[in-house]
């Protein structure tokens, strides 16, 4: 039995992905400008303000935007390449969703548990290792992170129930 077949369908082409960049490198190009331009984007007579070079730098950025979305409108003309073909997504969205459930639940159960339990799910499930191997290893990483930043180096990271409930 060998691996199963990819899915080669694209999902979306280069082209639409070069417009969508381009147009987020744009606003925050704007952003960055417009704020800089708020602070004072001038020469003054004691030398730049606090924008002057924050504001040349998002110049440049919203410049290069504008040519890579000359460059996507261009390569809408040509045949549609694909960005990312459909295996090639779920296999980005099998990492991805767990990752940003990982950051949702830090806010909830603290860094240490939330931790402990992405390594474990990642080792078991990608890893394919046993649930007695990815717990232990999840825990160990965990409670090792919580002697070092929180004893050793005194960092406070965000914390659970748990630590509260044990006076952290």
């Amino acid at each position: 039995m060998g691996q199963p077949e990819k899915d080669h369908r694209g999902v979306v082409d280069t082209a639409t992905m070069e417009i969508v960049v381009a147009a987020l490198f744009f606003a925050f190009a704007a952003v960055v400008m417009f704020d800089s331009y708020r602070l004072g984007a001038a020469w003054g007579s004691d030398g730049p303000e606090p924008g002057y070079f924050p504001f040349y730098t998002g110049l440049i950025i919203a410049i290069a935007s504008v040519v890579l979305l000359v460059q996507g409108v261009r390569l809408c003309r040509q045949p549609r390449a694909a960005f990312v073909e459909r295996g090639q997504f779920k296999d980005v969205l099998v990492v991805l969703l767990p990752a940003l459930g990982y950051v949702l639940a830090i806010e909830f159960v603290g860094i240490y548990l939330a931790s402990a339990c992405y390594i474990a799910v990642f080792m078991v499930f990608l890893g394919h290792y046993t649930w007695k191997r990815g717990v232990t290893v999840g825990v160990s990483v965990g409670l090792f992170a919580f002697v070092l930043f929180e004893r050793w180096f005194s960092i406070p990271l965000p914390k659970g129930f748990i630590e509260r409930a044990l006076g952290f």
